[in-house]
């Protein structure tokens, strides 16, 4: 149906460090299927070889007590791992997510809350997420719940970036082809079934 698997359940093949060519030779490794990070093991970010345009991408993640991470798209290496995140973090433990919504689980980090209706399950259970980019439409799903739903480059989403942390940040929001990007927030987090599908438009 279209879909592409970016995670075989074995190896790291089609991931590489952030700004590098090859994959970290630490912190991220795969065990029992899952492709996982260790917590405070270094390693950095690590994204795909390739990148995309209009797509939906379907993951399952489930971190430990307390942890934070987050997946990361319309982003340039050029500029830094800046970019739009889909937050994923341990909603009722982690000192970032008591901070409110918009740093929550499925979150558009920093910018939009996720609605209510929400489903989460806690730290050491699976969770499913999905993003969707389709021209400038972006949706953000959790556990088969629409949270987030915004569109890009227009004036209400410039005037609230340019409230937020990202609003020096060149290009930030800007459609534009991108790699998936798994965040090394130091804690441990860890993600199976990454699978997307290009969209035609």
């Amino acid at each position: 149906a279209g879909w592409k698997l970016l995670f075989d359940g074995h190896t790291t093949q089609g991931w590489r460090a952030f700004g590098k060519p090859r994959s970290p030779d630490k912190g991220w490794v795969v065990s029992d299927g899952w492709l996982k990070h260790e917590a405070k093991a270094g390693g950095g970010d690590i994204v795909t070889i390739n990148e995309f345009g209009d797509f939906e991408f379907s993951f399952e993640w489930k971190v430990a007590p307390g942890a934070n991470s987050g997946v990361k798209y319309l982003l340039s290496e050029k500029r830094g791992a800046v970019g739009h995140e889909y937050q994923v973090i341990d909603d009722a433990a982690h000192a970032d997510a008591l901070r409110g919504g918009k740093w929550q689980t499925g979150a558009l980090y920093d910018l939009i809350a996720p609605s209510g209706g929400k489903k989460l399950f806690p730290p050491g259970e699976i969770n499913r997420g999905k993003i969707v980019v389709n021209g400038k439409h972006v949706e953000h799903w959790v556990n088969g719940v629409k949270v987030v739903e915004s569109e890009l480059e227009t004036e209400a989403m410039k005037a609230l970036i340019a409230e937020r942390k990202f609003k020096t940040a060149t290009q930030f929001g800007v459609k534009a082809p991108t790699p998936i990007l798994l965040q090394d927030h130091g804690d441990e987090v860890s993600f199976r079934n990454l699978k997307i599908r290009e969209l035609t438009r």
